[in-house]
């Protein structure tokens, strides 16, 4: 047997900091709900060559979502930055200065301000473009297992809320399929009582003529029909949940599943309502179309 896959929220958030001889490195991952994966990027332009192996990383990870990446490498404080003496340059600039004074006598020195000036020869520390790149992708596929992790707890505790919901939903069900029968024949005797007046009316001579008696009859009939098919709508509602269990326990990306699956619970509920027979049937199925709801806000959750 298969092992079902986690669920995961589209809500999550993961950060990761690396720290640099010239810096830090900041990486930080965060969701909000969309109906596809939209993946969007704040890095430094120095750093747009990793943005498609960081796209390929997320989307491994991630189905459903709009994920912002954002990555930040902040220059080190004034009093932590060191500069750094090219000496190789240093010693050509000084062999070439004395050279030009052995041929031209007269010419000035260069000076310590002269040998500083000079391009190259003073530098701030700086970091290798590709160690760099090497560093961002470790740090994302650090901050993507963090990111998959806060996303599939924040799905387990959705879909505990679901089931939760569900297995009310079922104990209504079951509540109403034990009651049905007893209010639907509580129905049918007042609907006997109700043709028996009707015929008794007609076969008297009163002033109700027979053809009117007749579709008083129908009517009541009619109406009773409507009445007994709410076992239909209870034998529909407990597949509906079945299947919402299947799903939650299949795991995965379910989203989608269970949004269509709210709207067949919904159709159901409301078929039921409009054929209560009593205040309790009418209750029942408003309980069941809040909770309903619910699930549906929980559901718009998940990836």
């Amino acid at each position: 047997m298969s092992k079902s896959q986690p669920i995961q929220s589209m809500t999550g958030y993961a950060s990761v900091t690396r720290e640099f001889d010239t810096g830090r490195l900041q990486l930080e991952l965060r969701s909000v709900n969309s109906r596809f994966l939209d993946i969007n990027f704040r890095i430094p332009d120095d750093l747009r060559a990793v943005e498609s192996g960081l796209r390929e990383m997320l989307t491994s990870g991630t189905t459903r979502g709009k994920v912002e990446c954002r990555i930040s490498v902040p220059r080190p404080a004034v009093e932590d930055r060191q500069p750094v003496i090219d000496r190789g340059l240093l010693a050509q600039l000084v062999a070439v200065a004395d050279e030009v004074r052995g041929a031209a006598p007269g010419a000035q020195p260069l000076t310590v301000a002269d040998l500083m000036r000079w391009p190259g020869v003073i530098a701030e520390p700086s970091v290798d473009p590709e160690s760099l790149q090497r560093e961002v992708l470790a740090a994302g596929k650090r901050a993507l297992t963090e990111f998959v992790a806060s996303r599939q707890r924040e799905g387990a505790r959705l879909a505990q809320g679901i089931l939760e919901r569900c297995q009310r939903m079922r104990e209504l069900v079951r509540q109403l399929e034990v009651e049905t029968p007893a209010l639907l024949a509580a129905f049918e005797a007042r609907l006997v009582e109700r043709l028996r007046a009707a015929l008794i009316n007609a076969a008297t001579g009163t002033s109700l003529p027979l053809d009117e008696a007749m579709d008083r009859v129908r009517q009541e009939v009619v109406l009773h029909g409507m009445r007994i098919d709410v076992a239909e709508e209870l034998s529909r509602l407990a597949v509906h949940l079945d299947e919402l269990e299947r799903i939650l326990q299949a795991g995965g990306a379910v989203g989608k599943r269970l949004d269509f699956l709210m709207q067949e619970l919904n159709r159901e509920a409301n078929t039921l309502g409009s054929k209560g027979a009593n205040v309790d049937l009418a209750n029942a199925a408003i309980e069941l179309k809040l909770l309903i709801e619910q699930i549906r806000e929980q559901v718009q959750n998940l990836e």
